[in-house]
C-alpha cells in the first residue's frame, strides 16, 4: 500500500511537511539521499564550519566560473543529510522583512503576503527571546534562542551602530527589522535545533512517516499525473508510488534539476538531453538568486576574541566542555549580534545585512587573521542579478550546472561599495575604539571605487541562500512554475515546496522562510482553510524618503 504522499528531500521544508501531514493522520514516504545527522560535528553549534565542508554531509556543489568575479568558482553547499541544509547551516534565524512577502504577493503569489504568512511563522516557532510577543509564536516545534553575548565585542558592535545613528531593535523578527540588535538562532539546550530535530523525529514517532535512503532520479508520470518517484538505492532502481501526491523539497538546486529530469522544464533544453517533455515550463531553473557578502575583518587591540581557542588544545577544550555539559562556547554559533540597515535615502526597508563574529575566520574554518581579530559579514539583500540551474546531462547522478551570474547588474557594485564604506564608519565609532587595532580586510589602502571593486571581485563569497528556481506565480504567468498552492503548473499530483518557490529572495537567511513554506504548503496539500490573516504592520523608518538612517 503506497503512502499518501511521497516527499523528496528531508530538509527544512520537507521535514516540516512530513510533520504536519503525519499530524493530520496521513502517511508519508520521505526520500533522502544523505545519511544520519548524529554526532558532534552537526549537533554542536560551535562546530558549524565542519559539516558544511564535509563530503559526508554536503553535496559539494560549486558554480561554473563566475564571469563578473574573475572567473572564480564559488562553493554552493547544500545539505546531504537528514535535516538538509538546516543540519549544516549557520543556524541563524531570520524570517525576512514583512515587505518581502507583500512583494511576493505583488509578483503573483496570491495569499503569501505578510498577513498570510505571519500566522505560519508563529505556528512553527517556540520563541525564547525578549520583546513584543504578539509577533512571535511560543508553542511550535522550532526553538528560537539568543546567544548569551558574554563577549563584550557583541554589545560594542550594537553600541557602535547606535552611535552611528542607527536604531537598536529588540527583535528584528518582530515589529522592527531595521537596526542593530541580538541575533536569533535555531539552537536549543546547547544543540543545533535543525528541521530533523524539530520536525522529523517527532513525525517518525507517529509511525506514519517512513524515511528511505536513495537518489531520486525522476518523477514518474502516467499521462500528466505524477504517480511516484523513481529511486536508485542499494544498487537497485525502483518506483516509490504515491497514493495522493508527490512533493519536491530537494533545494533550489536539486528541485529544478529533478523537475527537468522528469520532463518538466524548458522544452528545448530538455530536448538537448533527450528528455521527453511532459510540461514545457521555461521558468524551471531560471530566476536563480542568492546573497553575496564580504568579510570585513579587523585586528583586535585586546586578546578577548575566539582566536585564543583557535588551536588544537583550545578546540579540544571547547568540544569536551560541550560534550560533557552541553554548555560553553560550543553551545553557540557565535553569531550573537547583527544589523539590518538601509543603504540610502529612498530605500524604504533594509537592504543590507550584518552578521558579527568575534573572530576573523572564513566559513571553511581557515583563520584569515594571524592573531586576535573580529569580523562583520556584510552584503546587499536585493541584488538584481539573476542566474539559472540547468542540466549537465540526463544522468541523475551528474551535478546540475549552476550559474548565479553574480554581480552582473551594475547596481550590485554600487551597493557593495556602499556596504564597505558604511561598515568602516560603524567600526570607526567610539564604542569600537577600545577594540579596533586596524583593518585587516580589505585594508586601509583600499579606498577608490576601482580598488573596492577589485577586492569584491576577489573576495565576495556566497552567503549560501540560493532560491527562486521554481518560482510561485499566477497560473497564466509563463515564467511561474508553481501556483500559489505550490502545485506545479501544467501537470497534476505534483507540488514543490522549498526555497525554489520564492519569487524573490528574502531579507536575510533562508532557513526560516523555507520552513514556513513547508508549514503553509502542508495546509494547501491537506486542502485546509488557511490560518486567519494577521494584520500586524511592520515598524518602518518614518524618514526613509529623505534619510539613510
Amino acid at each position: 500500500m503506497p503512502a499518501d504522499y511521497v516527499i523528496v528531500g528531508a530538509g527544512s521544508a520537507g521535514c516540516a511537511m512530513a510533520y504536519r501531514l503525519a499530524e493530520a493522520g496521513r502517511t508519508v514516504t520521505l526520500i533522502e539521499f544523505g545519511g544520519t545527522d548524529a554526532g558532534p560535528f552537526i549537533q554542536m553549534p560551535g562546530a558549524l564550519s565542519f559539516p558544511m565542508n564535509m563530503a559526508m554531509y554536503d553535496w559539494g556543489l560549486q558554480t561554473e566560473p563566475e564571469p563578473h568575479l574573475g572567473g572564480r568558482r564559488l562553493a554552493t553547499p547544500r545539505g546531504k543529510v537528514l535535516g538538509g541544509s538546516s543540519s549544516i547551516n549557520g543556524m541563524v534565524y531570520v524570517r525576512g522583512h514583512a515587505r518581502d512577502f507583500d512583494t511576493w504577493e505583488a509578483m503573483g503569489a496570491q495569499g503569501w503576503a505578510y498577513a498570510d504568512v505571519l500566522p505560519y511563522f508563529k505556528r512553527m516557532e517556540n520563541w525564547h527571546g525578549e520583546g513584543d510577543a504578539s509577533y512571535r509564536g511560543t508553542s511550535g516545534p522550532l526553538h528560537i534562542t539568543r546567544g548569551p553575548r558574554k563577549n563584550p565585542l557583541f554589545d560594542a558592535f550594537i553600541q557602535a551602530g547606535a552611535q552611528a545613528g542607527y536604531p537598536v531593535t529588540q527583535d528584528y523578527n518582530g515589529a522592527a527589522q531595521e537596526g542593530f540588535g541580538p541575533m536569533e538562532a535555531t539552537i536549543w539546550k546547547g544543540r543545533r535545533w535543525s528541521a530533523a530535530n524539530a520536525y522529523l523525529r517527532p513525525a517518525q514517532k507517529t509511525g506514519r512517516v517512513e524515511v528511505i535512503r536513495g537518489l531520486a532520479q525522476k518523477v514518474v508520470f502516467e499521462g500528466r499525473r505524477a504517480v511516484g518517484v523513481q529511486v536508485s538505492r542499494d544498487g537497485q532502481v525502483e518506483v516509490v508510488r504515491a497514493g495522493r501526491e508527490v512533493i519536491l523539497a530537494a533545494s533550489a538546486i536539486n528541485t529544478p534539476k529533478l523537475l527537468m529530469l522528469s520532463g518538466v522544464g524548458p522544452g528545448a533544453h530538455l530536448a538537448e538531453h533527450g528528455i521527453a517533455v511532459v510540461a514545457d515550463r521555461k521558468g524551471v531553473g531560471a530566476n536563480l538568486q542568492d546573497h553575496l557578502e564580504v568579510y570585513m575583518q579587523f585586528a583586535a587591540k585586546q586578546p578577548i576574541t575566539l582566536y585564543k581557542y583557535w588551536n588544537l588544545w583550545g578546540k579540544a577544550w571547547v568540544g569536551a566542555q560541550w560534550l560533557f555539559t552541553g554548555r560553553g562556547l560550543g553551545a553557540s554559533n557565535q553569531f550573537e549580534a547583527c544589523a539590518f540597515i538601509r543603504s540610502r535615502a529612498g530605500v524604504d526597508y533594509p537592504d543590507i545585512q550584518y552578521h558579527f563574529l568575534p573572530i576573523a575566520v572564513r566559513y571553511d574554518g581557515r583563520a584569515a587573521a594571524g592573531g586576535h581579530g573580529f569580523q562583520a559579514h556584510v552584503g546587499p539583500m536585493r541584488s538584481r542579478s539573476r542566474g539559472a540551474v540547468t542540466l549537465r546531462s540526463a544522468d541523475p547522478a551528474a551535478a546540475a550546472v549552476i550559474r548565479f551570474n553574480y554581480m552582473s547588474d551594475p547596481q550590485d557594485w554600487e551597493e557593495f561599495r556602499t556596504c564597505i564604506r558604511l561598515t568602516r564608519e560603524i567600526f570607526g565609532q567610539a564604542a569600537m575604539a577600545p577594540h579596533v587595532k586596524h583593518e585587516i580586510q580589505p585594508g586601509a589602502g583600499v579606498q577608490t571605487d576601482a580598488e573596492i571593486d577589485a577586492f569584491i571581485r576577489e573576495h565576495a563569497e556566497s552567503a549560501y541562500h540560493p532560491c527562486g528556481t521554481a518560482r510561485m506565480g499566477r497560473a497564466d504567468d509563463p515564467m511561474a512554475v508553481v501556483d500559489p498552492e505550490c502545485r506545479v503548473i501544467g501537470v497534476e499530483g505534483l507540488r514543490v515546496a522549498d526555497s525554489s518557490v520564492f519569487p524573490q529572495v528574502t531579507n536575510g537567511n533562508l532557513n526560516a522562510p523555507s520552513i514556513m513554506v513547508g508549514e503553509k504548503a502542508a495546509d494547501h496539500i491537506l486542502g485546509r482553510q488557511m490560518l486567519p490573516r494577521e494584520n500586524l504592520a511592520p515598524v518602518m523608518n518614518e524618514n526613509w524618503r529623505v534619510a539613510q538612517r
